[in-house]
């Protein structure tokens, strides 16, 4: 009953799964579902012995050379199917696998029989004086070192016995410290149950909740559809819109270097013209001064001469070498430049890019009616949720599940006393085995004190002392319960022995290795109409591929009940809540949204004839060549700082006077003009320079730039007016996808959720740990297995205490007669004459009660 409510209590987790079957999954958003609301289980399963576990293992050792062979899968299947001894040679297995046990518990019953048997002979033998009854000893030459040597065996033997007895104690006291301590371990396993059936609603709730998560995201996407949607199938036509509106717009910005080129060669020509005209009248007058100083009569002297012939022949130099005037003006192409700029190219070009970027608007206008749909869609869906989970009798199955626990509770604790009293009882009956054997060792170790302490070498037998002779009564005394208890112990070892092994044999080990349940999960073992048991009882179908060990494995592993007993076969999940049913409305909705771009201009007419009139613009026709070539001329023939430091060097040669003077005032006038003129000449020229070659670069194939730049323009509008949709058709699927995929995700993180999460059945695994590794075979078994073994051990070196307990007592034990030998015969060892012939010693006449 439990276990069947416990499958219609999980039966609902399925609820929230469903199965779509995606065209184009995109890699969505990640959401996050968070963690599922659980609890630690505070059962641990697993019994740590102790100090004691050391004799479990020696326990288990010895049963696995009594018993060595495999666990008997096909003889417990025939048992089970009420088959066996159908075949010949089942017994013959049967006997094979327990034979180790029939020979232990046949020589437990022959020890049984004999022991008493022997007893009551013994005993009757020395009643007539004989087997050692007769109270009299004859003296041996060896007889120190044989009671020595009966001493210590006996001594050994009463340790082992000693051992064995406390081995006894020590299992029956465990298994008494146990079960004192299973309430416990029960009660931890009833609240982990609890837990389990109170956690398993809260977590379904949490499932179901979380469709919340799924549902705000897509409706924040839908509620953010311009900048979704329309933001990618802007992107998308961005990739042909933006470089036709950057090209059109950087030749706007051309239009303005265009001017701003025009007027630098305009104002530059007109600058170097002039600069040029005045600098070839300052050199020209330069030169005509510096013949006249040359013509002095000074440089006819021997030593000016050559130096003023060098100065005169380089007077030539002193010239412009750059002609300006020459050069065409550019005035008609400024005069059309203006005019182009007339419009303003760069503001039509940026009303086209603002209106590209109301993409996302114009989408969000244009799609409001459908978002409404689809936004009622994902509310039925939930709504449907809702609905169905009302619909569940979940809480009638938690309460029925709850009164059940609680009534087994009670039921436990009830009558958990009981199983207290009757362990008690138990551990009464054991103590008492464990006190015979206490009674035989007491009466060996008082006797083997008494008669080694009272022992006298000089003492004849018949002269022994008291403490002596009590010693030997001890001894006689512990042979004599030995007799009487040996075999009511062995007979409490065989019972124990062959059915503690058994348990642990066929049970524990099996259990340990899941040999257990393969056997369980035999086709047709316990219903010969089933071939799977379990999946018969649960699903009422037994050709489901459900067994104990996987269940037990996967509950061991702790995961989700639905997993563990594969409640996909119970509970159709499609069919009670078809979220893909859902989704496909979701995309039919989504399919149908059409946006019209049409309304985007991104550039007009005006802008387009804007350009074709830059391009008409007559740049094309400058002589670039012409002014390039005097450009690249110096601005004079010669460097004038040169030719005014040579000049002045020049000077310095002549003898100081006028002359030298004068030379060096003409080369002061002429770097006075270098830079006062040429030097602005210069940077004119340079600016005329940079104009020059951006006007070339601007006119060259200028047509056929204008003509692609209209071009890319109008299949960028073309691309909007006539494909938009194809673009947009692929952005909404894409759109629908990542809008299902959210609905894809929340759908796969049930389903690893109810698998590993919701409901984990380790519970139930510590359950059928705790009744069988725990309870039955770490508790019961391992206790009652060591119990036999030191109360085994202990009965059989019974014998030869006995043996060397008869035999000592001889030695110890006060005789009647005597053994005496002459001086001459055997030294000072004998004993005086008046003993001669036994003669009875008038002195410790003996009323000693004999064996």
């Amino acid at each position: 009953m439990a276990v069947e409510l416990c499958l219609l209590l999980l039966l609902f987790c399925g609820s929230t799964i469903s199965e779509v079957q995606p065209i184009y999954k995109p890699p969505p958003g990640t959401l996050d579902f968070g963690f599922v609301p659980s609890k630690t289980y505070d059962t641990g399963a697993y019994h740590e012995p102790g100090a004691i576990g050391v004799l479990f293992k020696i326990v288990h050792a010895f049963l696995y050379l009594v018993q060595p062979n495999t666990f008997p899968q096909d003889l417990i299947r025939k048992l089970a199917q009420q088959q066996f001894g159908n075949t010949q040679g089942d017994y013959q297995k049967a006997i094979y696998y327990e034979i180790g046990f029939i020979v232990s518990a046949a020589l437990g019953l022959l020890f049984i029989l004999l022991l008493p048997l022997v007893g009551l002979c013994f005993c009757m033998c020395r009643c007539c004086d004989n087997c050692g009854g007769e109270m009299h000893q004859r003296q041996k030459k060896n007889a120190d070192c044989q009671r020595s040597c009966f001493a210590t065996f006996l001594f050994v033997a009463s340790l082992i016995i000693s051992v064995g007895v406390l081995c006894a104690y020590a299992a029956n006291q465990h298994l008494t410290n146990q079960v004192r301590g299973a309430k416990k371990l029960v009660n931890s396993n009833f609240k982990d149950l609890k837990i389990f059936l109170n956690d398993t609603p809260a977590q379904i709730d949490y499932l179901v909740n979380q469709y919340n998560t799924t549902k705000d995201k897509a409706l924040s996407d839908l509620n953010n559809v311009g900048p979704v949607l329309g933001t990618r199938v802007q992107e998308q036509l961005g990739k042909e819109v933006r470089p036709a509106l950057d090209a059109a717009l950087t030749m706007a910005g051309a239009i303005r270097e265009t001017k701003e080129a025009l007027e630098n060669v305009s104002v530059s020509v007109e600058v170097l013209q002039e600069g040029t005209e005045r600098l070839h009248a300052n050199l020209t007058d330069v030169k005509m001064h510096l013949s006249n100083t040359l013509n002095d009569s000074a440089c006819n002297a021997a030593q000016a001469a050559s130096t003023c012939n060098i100065i005169r022949n380089s007077l030539d130099q002193l010239d412009i070498n750059a002609n300006f005037s020459g050069l065409p003006g550019v005035s008609s192409q400024l005069a059309k430049i203006n005019d182009v700029l007339k419009i303003d190219l760069s503001s039509l070009v940026q009303k086209g890019y603002a209106a590209f970027n109301d993409t996302p608007d114009l989408v969000v206008n244009q799609t409001r009616n459908i978002l409404s749909d689809i936004k009622s869609v994902l509310e039925s869906i939930g709504s449907n949720i809702t609905t169905f989970t009302r619909a569940l009798p979940v809480q009638k199955i938690l309460a029925d599940l709850m009164v059940y626990l609680t009534q087994s509770e009670a039921y436990v604790q009830d009558y958990f006393p009981v199983v207290e009293q009757y362990d008690f009882y138990r551990w009464l009956g054991c103590l008492i085995l464990c006190c015979m054997l206490v009674l035989i060792l007491v009466f060996y170790y008082l006797g083997l004190l008494c008669g080694t302490c009272g022992y006298d070498k000089h003492a004849s037998p018949t002269t022994r002392g008291c403490i002596s002779n009590t010693g030997g009564n001890f001894l006689m005394a512990g042979v004599g319960f030995s007799f009487l208890f040996s075999w009511l112990l062995m007979i409490v070892v065989v019972l124990t022995f062959v059915t503690g092994g058994n348990v642990e044999k066929l049970v524990c080990e099996p259990f340990e290795d899941k040999n257990l349940f393969k056997v369980l999960d035999t086709p047709y073992l316990l219903n010969k109409h089933w071939k799977n048991y379990l999946a018969g009882i649960i699903f009422k179908n037994p050709n489901v591929n459900l067994t104990f060990e996987k269940v037990y494995s996967d509950c061991k592993e702790n995961k989700g009940i639905y997993t563990s007993l594969h409640l996909e076969h119970l509970f159709n999940i499609n069919e009670l809540l078809n979220i893909s049913m859902y989704t496909e409305d979701v995309a039919l909705k989504i399919e149908h949204i059409q946006i019209n771009l049409s309304k985007i201009i991104l550039l007009d007419e005006i802008g387009k004839e804007n350009l074709l009139n830059f391009s008409s613009s007559g740049i094309d026709g400058i002589d670039f060549s012409a002014y390039l070539t005097e450009i690249n001329k110096s601005v004079t023939k010669v460097d004038l700082l040169s030719f005014a430091n040579d000049l002045e060097a020049r000077a310095d040669q002549l003898p100081k006077g006028a002359l030298e003077n004068a030379l060096k005032g003409h080369a002061n006038n002429i770097r006075m003009i270098h830079n006062q003129q040429v030097v602005p000449l210069e940077q004119a020229m340079s600016t005329l320079n940079q104009s020059i070659r951006l006007l070339k670069r601007t006119s060259s194939e200028l047509m056929v730039k204008v003509k692609n730049v209209i071009s890319a323009v109008n299949a960028a509008q073309n691309l909007i007016n006539n494909n938009a949709s194809q673009v947009i058709v692929q952005e909404t699927k894409k759109y629908m996808d990542t809008i299902i995929g959210y609905f894809e995700q929340y759908t796969e993180w049930v389903k690893e959720s109810i698998a590993m999460e919701v409901a984990a059945c380790k519970p139930i695994a510590n359950v059928i740990d705790t009744a069988i590794d725990i309870f039955l075979c770490s508790y019961i078994a391992d206790s009652v297995n060591t119990f036999w073994f030191g109360l085994g051990g202990s009965s059989m070196f019974l014998i030869p205490a006995i043996i060397f307990a008869v035999k000592l007592s001889k030695y110890y034990r006060r005789m009647d007669t005597e053994d005496v030998y002459d001086d001459t015969e055997n030294g000072n060892n004998g004993y005086h004459k008046e003993h001669l012939y036994g003669i009875h010693n008038p002195v410790f006449t003996s009323s000693v009660e004999q064996w």
